[in-house]
C-alpha cells in the first residue's frame, strides 16, 4: 500500500504552515503548497549557476533561470526540484525533499552537481549563499520545542562550503541584548545574509514576544542584537544596507512593509511596495529589490521595486519564486 496520498500530505502541511505562521514570528510555511510536476525537459544541464546576466528561481518546484533583460520570456527549467534556492559565485543551495517527510541542505556546484548534503529537520522557509560562494545558510520550521506554546521553532544552520564546518543551530550562540548577556529558552532565529567576510552576519532574532535585528560573529559564536521589529534581513551589494520586512505597527498579524535599513544612519526607509511581503528579499543590484508575492490562488510571482522608495512594483518573473541574480 502506498503512503499518504498528495492531497492528504499537503493538506497537512497546510495545517501546519497556519500554526507556524501564529507562532514563529509571524512566517507562512509554504515550502510544499505548490503542486509537484514531472521533470522539465532539459534535464540538470539546461541550467547553469554560473554568474552572468540572469535571474535564479523556482518554477513549479525546479530550478530555472531567465535572462535579467528578459525576465517574462523563455525560461529555462532543470529537472532539479528545490523548495528554496539561492546561488552566489557559482555556488547554489537547494533545500529539497529527502523523502516524503524529510528535506535536505544540497550545495551544488555551478553545473548543479551536488557537492555535499545535510538533513535538516522541518519544514524549509529560508536559503542563502555568501557573496564570495563560500558560506551557505538555511532556515526551517520545526515542531517538538515545549517552551513554544504551539510546538513550533525555527532552526536556523550554517555550513562553510571550503572547511565543512556546520552550524546545525545558531540557538547556543551566546548573546547581547541590549549591551547586557541575555539567555532564554524561546531564542529561535532566521533569514541570515552574509558580510563580505565570510565571518560576519544579520539574521532575524525571536525572543519574548519581539523580534530583533541581531548582527553575528561566526568565529566567536555570539550575536548582539541591533534594532527591534526586523525580520528577513538581506544585505545590500555594498554592504551598506539592509532590506527587511518590517511588522506593520509591530504586528505581524497586520501584515508586513517591505522597508530597508541605513546601517550608517539606522534610519529606516519604506519601499513602494504597499502589499504584505513575507519574504526574504533579494537585492537584484545596489537599487533594486526581489521578492516573492502569492495570488489569491496561493500560486507565486517574483515581483521587484527599487530600494530608495520612489518608483512602482513591477512583476517580474511571473509562476515564480525564490529569485536570486546570478552574481
Amino acid at each position: 500500500m502506498t503512503a499518504m496520498s498528495t492531497r492528504a500530505k499537503l493538506g497537512v502541511v497546510v495545517a501546519s504552515a497556519v500554526l507556524l505562521g501564529a507562532v514563529a514570528a509571524g512566517y507562512t510555511a509554504t515550502a510544499a503548497e505548490a503542486p509537484r510536476t514531472p521533470s522539465p525537459a532539459g534535464g540538470e544541464q539546461a541550467v547553469t549557476l554560473a554568474p552572468g546576466p540572469r535571474l535564479l528561481a523556482i518554477t513549479d518546484r525546479h530550478v530555472s533561470t531567465v535572462a535579467a533583460t528578459d525576465p517574462a520570456g523563455p525560461r529555462t527549467v532543470a529537472g532539479l526540484e528545490c523548495l528554496r534556492v539561492y546561488a552566489a559565485a557559482g555556488t547554489g543551495v537547494c533545500l529539497k525533499p529527502e523523502s516524503a517527510w524529510s528535506y535536505q541542505v544540497v550545495v551544488l556546484d555551478a553545473t548543479l552537481r551536488e557537492t555535499r548534503a545535510v538533513s535538516v529537520p522541518g519544514l524549509p522557509n529560508r536559503a542563502r549563499v555568501s557573496a564570495s560562494g563560500r558560506m551557505v545558510s538555511w532556515t526551517t520550521f520545526v515542531g517538538g520545542d515545549s517552551y513554544t506554546s504551539g510546538g513550533f521553532s525555527t532552526r536556523t544552520g550554517i555550513l562553510d562550503t571550503r572547511t565543512g564546518a556546520t552550524v546545525a543551530s545558531l540557538e547556543g550562540f551566546a548573546i547581547t541584548r541590549d549591551g547586557r548577556g541575555y539567555r532564554n529558552p524561546d531564542v529561535n532565529y532566521w533569514g541570515v545574509t552574509f558580510t563580505a567576510d565570510d565571518n560576519r552576519f544579520y539574521a532575524t532574532m525571536s525572543t519574548g514576544g519581539k523580534r530583533y535585528l541581531v548582527r553575528g560573529d561566526l568565529a566567536a559564536r555570539t550575536v548582539e542584537t541591533l534594532k527591534e521589529n526586523v525580520e528577513c534581513p538581506s544585505l545590500s551589494p555594498d554592504g551598506a544596507r539592509l532590506a527587511f520586512k518590517e511588522a506593520v505597527d509591530a504586528d505581524p498579524a497586520k501584515g508586513w512593509r517591505l522597508s530597508v535599513l541605513d546601517l550608517s544612519s539606522m534610519r529606516v526607509s519604506a519601499t513602494a511596495e504597499t502589499r504584505s511581503v513575507d519574504d526574504q528579499a533579494a537585492w537584484l543590484d545596489d537599487g533594486k529589490l526581489a521578492y516573492t508575492l502569492r495570488r489569491d490562488d496561493g500560486q507565486p510571482d517574483v515581483w521587484s521595486v527599487p530600494a530608495d522608495g520612489s518608483g512602482t512594483p513591477a512583476l517580474v518573473i511571473p509562476g515564480a519564486e525564490s529569485p536570486s541574480p546570478l552574481t
